[in-house]
């Protein structure tokens, strides 16, 4: 049977009669005992509570808002401004009466609108920017855009591939440093890498570059699955999708700090909001607080740290990120709830599909990954607290009888 390091296994035995109690939460998952969902970082699924607060709005309560002067209206009005200050709550908002959120479909979406409706007017000629090339294509496809519509105006944007240290996927701090000069304004950064699993250290990036720079944080990975704090971070941005915090599709949010550069303001008619989206992840962070995102972080490491040590010991499987993490007794920062791997005689396509025979929901292709990512598709299985150590094992025997 796989072992864990000592933090890992007293996590899994501590946390145990919690995470049961958690788990039976998610009706599809009770529903379907024979299947084990290894999918989450592309996207969650959701508790009772988010589906019970969903069906109430939409049988009690269902109006536009900021468009009408009755009961409904009001109401709807009044939740989506108050959704907005509980996402500066769940953030730890350093100075909630200075920023702004403002809600969009997703990651993809608020980072595209950010570069759009601020960016373009933050960066001037001769500016440069360092953007994440081995991270998700929604933390590099925006800039590029501002990039290249900048110079259909005249106005020239240097773009700087972000350095990374090989194999880990960490940032390479160091020869970031030797890129960072006077027109460096802007850095563009993933708070949890979507395929390696690493905290990628943001307050290390703070430091580094400085108070001047501002910062955009990808929180896709991060929020809903581990404690997240603007205060401590000290970024411009953090963008993050509902549907990978235990909302529904096309819900998410743009968090400004507003201290850096103008004011963050969305351009435009921005229409009717998604009212049912935005009901949806007001309950997903009433239900995360109260599991407790510390608790969920320390589970989803724990069976990470499962699977690693299970799969270093057998001799076809590669795994991405950093080698140094997956010994049981390592002392580096262990991966977030993500393990991506390789088999090395079988493709990973194949490979999916040899596991969902077996029960087992995995991602296998590249990614979305940038194009300084691997070249080489990859299974990658993402946790969150309804999975098990059950679960875990499981997929290692099936694993071994591959090799």
């Amino acid at each position: 049977m796989p072992t864990a390091p000592a933090d890992g296994l007293a996590a899994l035995e501590e946390l145990s009669s919690w995470q049961t109690a958690l788990r039976a939460q998610f009706p599809i998952v009770t529903a379907h005992p024979d299947l084990a969902y290894l999918d989450s970082a592309a996207t969650a699924q959701k508790p009772q509570a988010v589906l019970d607060a969903v069906h109430t709005y939409l049988t009690t309560t269902n109006a536009n808002a900021g468009r009408g002067t009755y009961t409904w209206a009001n109401q709807t009005t009044a939740l989506v401004r108050e959704t907005g200050q509980r996402i500066k709550e769940f953030l730890h908002d350093p100075d909630p009466g200075q920023s702004g959120v403002h809600f969009v479909s997703g990651t993809t979406d608020g980072l595209r609108t950010i570069a759009r409706d601020w960016l373009t007017a933050f960066l001037g000629d001769g500016d440069e920017v360092i953007v994440p090339f081995a991270d998700h294509q929604a933390n590099i496809l925006p800039w590029l855009e501002t990039r290249d519509l900048l110079a259909r105006q005249g106005i020239r944007v240097l773009v700087r591939p972000m350095p990374y240290q090989s194999p880990s996927g960490d940032y390479d701090l160091a020869a970031l440093d030797q890129l960072l000069n006077r027109r460096t304004r802007f850095v563009a950064v993933s708070h949890v890498h979507h395929v390696y699993g690493g905290d990628m250290n943001i307050h290390r990036i703070r430091r580094l570059v400085g108070p001047r720079v501002a910062i955009c944080l990808d929180a896709a990975q991060s929020v809903g699955h581990l404690p997240v704090s603007m205060t401590e971070l000290d970024v411009d941005f953090a963008v993050f999708s509902g549907h990978k915090a235990l909302a529904l599709p096309g819900s998410g949010a743009i968090w400004a700090r507003n201290i850096r550069g103008p004011r963050f303001t969305p351009g435009g008619w921005s229409g009717s909001p998604n009212t049912t989206g935005i009901v949806s992840l007001r309950a997903a962070l009433d239900w995360l607080d109260t599991a407790g995102t510390d608790r969920i972080e320390r589970w989803t490491r724990a069976l990470a740290s499962r699977l690693t040590d299970g799969l270093r010991r057998l001799s076809m499987y590669e795994i991405l990120g950093c080698q140094t993490s997956l010994a049981a007794d390592t002392e580096v920062q262990r991966r977030q709830g993500i393990v991506t791997f390789r088999h090395r005689g079988i493709d990973s396509g194949d490979l999916g599909f040899i596991l969902f025979s077996h029960g087992f929901m995995v991602r296998s292709d590249s990614h979305c990954q940038g194009s300084a990512g691997e070249k080489q598709e990859s299974v990658r299985v993402s946790l969150h607290v309804y999975n098990t150590t059950e679960e875990i094992d499981r997929l290692l025997a099936v694993l071994a009888t591959l090799e």
